[in-house]
């Protein structure tokens, strides 16, 4: 599961390294391998030649004695003039002789040759060479570590009747093999050492080239955004794969971008709409009125009435009344529409802070500062606004409270400034707390719940932020911070 992790250079790394690897080790296995089956056959072809001139010279032997050749004979014709020490001496090996039913009649000087026989030959043996079609039975054996080939084969007459059992002890001593073998062994590990470098070497370049353009492929689909323009990739000399990817990215890329404009029409068309229905709604409030003062003022109208002129200054009033109301909807809307403009204007934010207070004729209002110069970029309208509205939703979330309190405080920072508006009314409950800053949403009978959208979206504009702590029945605190 770790490797499934690693990145696909390290993958294709590690993979190039343990393929050298899995191909030395299997190399090296298949060449030891092949050493010990010719080792084997060597020793057995060896044998195979030794035992046939061995045989050649009991042949001549045979030919040449005066004895009557049979069984019994045997031993009499080998050991006249010592023939079984002379070609035992010649050929290097140990030769013993033994009659049909497995008894020893002779064998070689035992002082030149580990003695590795018995007195008679095992049954099994016997078996086994009698069933042999060759009449040639071969018998693998290791004592003490030294392996052994015992090679039994059959004497015959001139008529080829089997007279009597020729066995030859034969020492495989690979020391001199062994020696080539690690010679080899060692030179074979001198070169692939140096092709396993060089594959190192190989593969890291290798697996940099083939995960360059995946790196470069994976790099611009990290930096593709709804909210702008996206680059297209574009590579050359590389693979068909990687072709069809990047291909298929920029496809990709070109139906974002029309997904994109379709989106961002469609959601300023929505925008304009749902604007259109909120200002008409909230225009249709004031004319309701008007329209119904203006019936009952034309029913009602006196000329002769003494009291007429106050009745019209009645009607005027409530008329500017609604007009007020409407020309406010408009301005709100016109405020909130509005961005605010980016001015590199350097602020002392407690003096702009205390000129927006000073509007209000609330005693209740409290403003706190341990400094009288605090300076930091902002637009000084729109700083005054941001306070404004904060200071009127909280007046507004007083209510009726008997010991109404608001808290007006700015406080320096290292990089940032904190301007906070703190009061103790009626709190924001849970439910509500998630649509503060959403346009429209306003818990109060009157307004359009504009306000701190809008503050939202100037603090923002600015590189600042706002945020706010509430309980219910307890008040709130609206934090507003911006960099210096």
């Amino acid at each position: 599961m770790k490797l499934l992790k690693l990145s696909l250079r390290s993958r294709i790394f590690i993979s190039m390294i343990l393929l050298v690897l899995g191909a030395s080790i299997l190399i090296f296995g298949v060449t030891v391998y092949q050493y010990k089956q010719e080792a084997e056959s060597y020793h057995e072809e060896r044998l195979e030649r030794k035992e046939q001139a061995i045989r050649e010279n009991i042949k001549f032997a045979l030919a040449s004695t005066t004895y009557l050749v049979n069984t019994e004979n045997i031993a009499p014709i080998f050991k006249d003039r010592n023939k079984i020490h002379e070609m035992a001496q010649v050929h290097e090996m140990q030769i013993n002789i033994y009659d049909l039913e497995g008894n020893l009649l002779i064998k070689s000087d035992e002082s030149f040759f580990r003695d590795t026989t018995q007195t008679k030959i095992e049954e099994e043996v016997l078996k086994e060479l009698e069933a042999s079609q060759h009449k040639r039975y071969l018998k693998k054996t290791e004592v003490n570590g030294q392996k052994y080939q015992s090679s039994y084969t059959y004497i015959t007459d001139h008529k080829f009747k089997p007279l009597a059992i020729l066995y030859l002890p034969y020492l495989q001593d690979d020391s001199l093999l062994n020696r080539d073998l690690n010679n080899f062994l060692v030179k074979m590990a001198e070169v692939y050492l140096f092709m396993l470098v060089l594959a190192m070497i190989l593969a890291f370049f290798l697996s940099k080239y083939i995960t360059k353009s995946l790196k470069i492929i994976s790099e611009k689909i990290n930096q593709t955004r709804l909210d702008k323009r996206n680059q297209k990739i574009e590579l050359t000399n590389a693979t068909e794969e990687i072709y069809s990817l990047v291909s298929a990215y920029n496809s990709m890329i070109d139906e974002l971008e029309e997904s994109a404009v379709q989106l961002a029409t469609g959601e300023r068309e929505q925008a304009w709409r749902e604007m259109a229905k909120q200002v008409a709604h909230e225009i249709k409030n004031p004319l309701t009125p008007m329209r119904l003062s203006v019936q009952s003022f034309q029913r009602n109208f006196d000329p002769d009435d003494p009291e007429i002129q106050q009745k019209v200054d009645e009607y005027s009033n409530t008329l500017i009344g609604q007009i007020d109301t409407m020309s406010s909807i408009a301005s709100a809307f016109s405020n909130f529409a509005k961005m605010p403009a980016q001015q590199s204007e350097t602020l002392n934010v407690p003096k702009i802070v205390k000129l927006a207070l000073d509007i209000f004729n609330e005693n209740f209002i409290e403003y706190k500062c341990d400094k009288e110069e605090i300076l930091a970029k902002f637009d000084r309208t729109q700083l005054i606004r941001v306070v404004t509205n904060l200071v009127k939703n909280a007046i507004q979330a007083l209510n009726e409270n008997e010991d109404p309190r608001i808290v007006v405080e700015v406080e320096d920072g290292e990089t940032t400034v904190r301007v906070s508006v703190s009061d103790n009314g009626s709190g924001i409950s849970e439910e509500n707390k998630a649509k503060v800053f959403e346009p429209k949403f306003t818990t109060k009978t009157s307004g359009m719940g504009l306000g701190l959208a809008m503050v939202k979206n100037i603090v923002e504009t600015y590189g600042g932020s706002i945020g706010f702590v509430s309980k219910q029945n307890k008040g709130t605190i609206f934090n507003v911070r911006f960099p210096k």
